[in-house]
């Protein structure tokens, strides 16, 4: 299965945002954030610089040079990071979400893709959720988001 499930490119949910120039040069962050399986939500993010010198070596264009470039690694990181820990980003919201991989959440109730207990894009009904996904307690309210 592929690591991203998602229905637009993976830098159409990336932020991005600059420091207070100091006299080293810029700061730049690209940030993604995405929701974890437990509801809660998380980010990554990537930090580059821009030193004076090579802003001025590179001329007008240098700060959407150093930003492409950054994505670009930054999208490799992303990948090598869902790869190595079997995890997947999906979804159809403003905000990714993060399960591992053959998992996702509907409803806020798990599913594993292709178990023969619930067929893929079935819902578990919550009240037949079994007992040890119980156990862990639930810090939001019944019917309520991470968001509201």
């Amino acid at each position: 299965m592929a690591s991203i499930d998602l229905p637009r490119a993976l830098q159409d949910y990336f932020a991005f945002a600059e420091t207070t120039p100091t006299r080293n040069g810029r700061r730049f962050s690209i940030t993604l954030p995405y929701i974890k399986a437990d509801g809660r939500l998380d980010r990554l993010q990537w930090w580059y610089h821009l030193s004076a010198a090579k802003e001025k070596a590179l001329g007008d264009g240098a700060p959407e040079a150093l930003r492409a470039e950054a994505v670009s690694r930054f999208q490799v990181h992303i990948d090598r990071w869902l790869r190595n820990t079997g995890q997947v980003l999906y979804g159809d919201g403003a905000i990714p979400q993060l399960a591992t991989d053959g998992n996702r959440i509907i409803g806020r109730t798990a599913m594993t893709v292709g178990s023969a207990e619930t067929p893929p894009g079935e819902e578990i009904p919550a009240d037949e959720t079994p007992a040890s996904d119980q156990s862990e307690p639930d810090h939001q309210p019944a019917g309520k988001t991470a968001f509201g």
